[in-house]
């Protein structure tokens, strides 16, 4: 059964004890761990590698930090208020957290997915009191759920444009300044590169802002999935281009997102879906806990940035997410069954990657 329903709030207040309930909700919650990789071969070269494990967060994703900015700066427009029914389109993480939100401000929620989203997904969505609406593909969610905000009256949060505004990217303990403050302590302080994917485009824009802003020597890579649009738009500056849209839950988008801001972005590397997978169970091995698939891309992403590092007799750090916990994805990306049926035998990409860590 789903949880509880929030107590309600106060007719006479509510706009000021719904932005008390989420910040109350974030103090409640303690930073996100650094994780220092154990990488010997690559230590031993003067080069560190570290993971911001976001898995940690109430609803397990770094998605947790993208829905409660979302909530925040819809409440602080006036676009949300007592009784909105909150409207989002995605492809299952973001919507979780909305659904967290929602529920923590009494408001009913409406997730737009493609009807391939995971069982799972749609089971966290529920239990939090949220409702699913499918669409048969990823690029029909957009227009569905601009539909039931007009249809319903309601509110459509719309991540994919609203996701790189919505957070202070100059500070107020945003991702990046938490990053850089557990850093602080380290051998090389001010990482050389952060490497993050990219959904809606947010997290790297804040983390390429930030880095600006605060005048480090530091750049910022996005690894990006087989079949999403940014690599290409990366390229070549073309906002119309489309593409067939990523496998891998989480990152990479069919088309170019308004939250994907590509001047901030110092380099773009299309991963294959295999090697995802690769980095998926390998790191799953190393940390002796299962991680997600785009964490698998972002940490094929920083061996690679390694190894060439290494070549160029270069010193410093590494730092990437681990975007949430690989247990949602048992039935999935963690089945070798699944994986065989999805992407084919991944046996080829295991051992590039066992090299790359070699």
């Amino acid at each position: 059964m789903p949880p509880a329903t929030a107590m309600p709030i106060p007719a006479e207040s509510w706009l000021s004890t719904a932005i008390a309930r989420i910040e109350a909700d974030f103090q409640r919650s303690a930073d996100t761990h650094l994780i220092a990789l154990p990488l010997p071969a690559f230590k031993a070269c003067g080069i560190d590698l570290y993971l911001k494990d976001e898995s940690t967060h109430p609803t397990g994703s770094l998605k947790h930090r993208l829905a409660r900015s979302l909530f925040l700066y819809a409440l602080c427009n006036g676009w949300v208020a007592e009784g909105t029914t909150v409207i989002e389109a995605s492809s299952g993480s973001t919507a979780v957290r909305e659904a967290y939100f929602a529920k923590l401000l009494g408001l009913p929620f409406i997730a737009v997915m493609p009807r391939s989203t995971s069982p799972e997904k749609v089971a966290q969505i529920t239990f939090y009191g949220g409702r699913c609406h499918f669409v048969d593909t990823a690029a029909a969610v957009y227009d569905e759920a601009m539909r039931l905000a007009l249809q319903t009256g309601g509110h459509y949060m719309d991540q994919f444009t609203y996701a790189e505004r919505a957070t202070d990217w100059r500070g107020n303990n945003n991702i990046a300044q938490s990053l850089f403050v557990q850093m602080s302590l380290e051998r090389f302080p001010v990482p050389r590169w952060i490497v993050v994917g990219a959904g809606t485009g947010g997290t790297s824009a804040t983390m390429g802002r930030y880095v600006r802003y605060q005048r480090h020597a530091t750049q910022v890579c996005v690894p990006d999935p087989q079949g999403s649009v940014f690599g290409e738009y990366h390229r070549t500056g073309n906002s119309a281009i489309t593409a067939a849209g990523s496998r891998i839950e989480g990152i990479g988008r069919p088309r170019v997102e308004a939250s994907f801001v590509r001047s901030v972005v110092d380099r773009m590397m299309v991963v294959e879906n295999a090697d995802s997978v690769a980095g998926m169970r390998g790191l799953s091995a190393l940390l002796g806990r299962k991680v997600g698939p785009s964490t698998g891309t972002n940490f094929v992403g920083m061996l690679t940035l390694a190894h060439e590092m290494r070549a160029q007799q270069q010193t410093g750090s590494i730092v990437s997410l681990l975007c949430d916990a690989g247990e949602r994805y048992l039935p999935t990306y963690h089945d070798a069954a699944w994986v065989n049926e999805n992407f084919g035998d991944c046996a080829a990409a295991c051992a590039r990657f066992q090299a790359l860590l070699a």
